[in-house]
């Protein structure tokens, strides 16, 4: 390919910006892999490399001395016609992740790539290897299980064509019945996702977890039975008579995670520490308060009543043990 004008100045700077990095990570390319890669002529590849041969940051002398500039392999580059950097200038003392940081990224990848809008799993799987060269040490192993997405996506298509869903559902005690539902509206909360639909059987607005959600089908039978008026809350979570209350302590930066627990001006208790708010949470069952609990770890603390204590305390205790085990 022939470049047909000159670079500007910034667009040069830019187009360094970007050849360096991706030499580094692929040592020994040939000028015509790379001019195909950035979509340039070769002989501008050429020109880009003696530039940088001639780049650096000036040392304690403040003049340019051979340590303090970039340097390639002249013999590969001549008679190969292949580029490889032999020695780099500040590209590892700039900023760099760390390796659990890293690690929670590729973590939020791993679940983000398990959604059905995000199909591109090249783009994914390439950003993680960045991510894993660019950590200042090797990031622990991680493995997300996110939803999946056969069921996100018939829950969001019969969502979307107003059909009714029947499945297998097991509630926060262990109960297991099925279910038919006219969904309204699929949404997440933290790494989980809810279904909020019609309940057909019980005549009521409820919200199902989808991962507790088995043998998700389409009624292509049936027709709609809701109410005309019936309107959707904002809020996901519903205080009902049945909820048990639970006093709670909550780090001042950490209330707004629990808006849609407890509202944007939750009700202070007295007695809170420094720093750090006690008010009251409703909750349907215990189990649905350790994972609250554990998704905020350290940020949330549970006050009372003592049963709601020893909950969160054994299912954190039996977790300790597994890694024991």
């Amino acid at each position: 390919m022939a470049d047909a004008q000159p670079m500007r100045v910034q667009d040069r700077l830019t187009f360094l910006l970007a050849l360096v990095p991706y030499l580094l990570d692929n040592d020994g390319v040939p000028v015509a892999q790379a001019a195909a890669h950035f979509g340039v002529g070769e002989q501008r590849i050429r020109d880009a490399v003696a530039l940088i041969a001639v780049s650096g940051v000036p040392g304690e002398t403040k003049t340019y001395q051979p340590n303090d500039l970039f340097d390639i392999d002249w013999d590969r580059f001549l008679q190969d016609d292949e580029i490889a950097i032999t020695q780099q200038i500040a590209i590892d003392d700039s900023p760099r992740f760390s390796a659990r940081e890293a690690a929670a990224l590729i973590a939020g990848l791993q679940y983000v790539s398990a959604l059905p809008e995000n199909a591109d799993r090249e783009a994914v799987a390439t950003l993680t290897a960045k991510l894993q060269r660019a950590a200042s040490g090797a990031p622990a192993p991680v493995a997300v299980e996110g939803e999946a997405d056969r069921r996100l996506g018939t829950v969001r298509d019969a969502t979307a064509a107003g059909a009714v869903l029947v499945f297998d559902y097991v509630s926060g005690r262990g109960a297991r019945e099925e279910r038919s539902v006219e969904p309204l509206r699929v949404e997440s909360v933290d790494e989980s996702w809810y279904l909020r639909g019609w309940d057909r059987s019980r005549r009521a607005l409820r919200t199902f977890r989808l991962d507790r959600m088995g043998d998700v089908r389409v009624d292509a039978d049936a027709t709609t039975e809701r109410p005309d008026d019936l309107t959707l809350p904002d809020r996901i979570f519903q205080p009902s008579k049945q909820d048990l209350q639970v006093l709670i302590e909550v780090a001042d930066g950490a209330l707004p995670l629990l808006a849609d627990y407890l509202g944007d001006r939750p009700q202070t208790e007295p007695g809170s520490r420094r720093g750090r708010v006690r008010t009251r949470l409703r909750i349907a069952h215990l189990e649905g308060l350790q994972r609250l609990v554990a998704q905020r770890a350290g940020l949330v603390e549970v006050v009372g009543p003592p049963e709601a204590r020893r909950a969160v305390r054994d299912w954190a205790r039996a977790g300790l043990d597994r890694y024991g085990a």
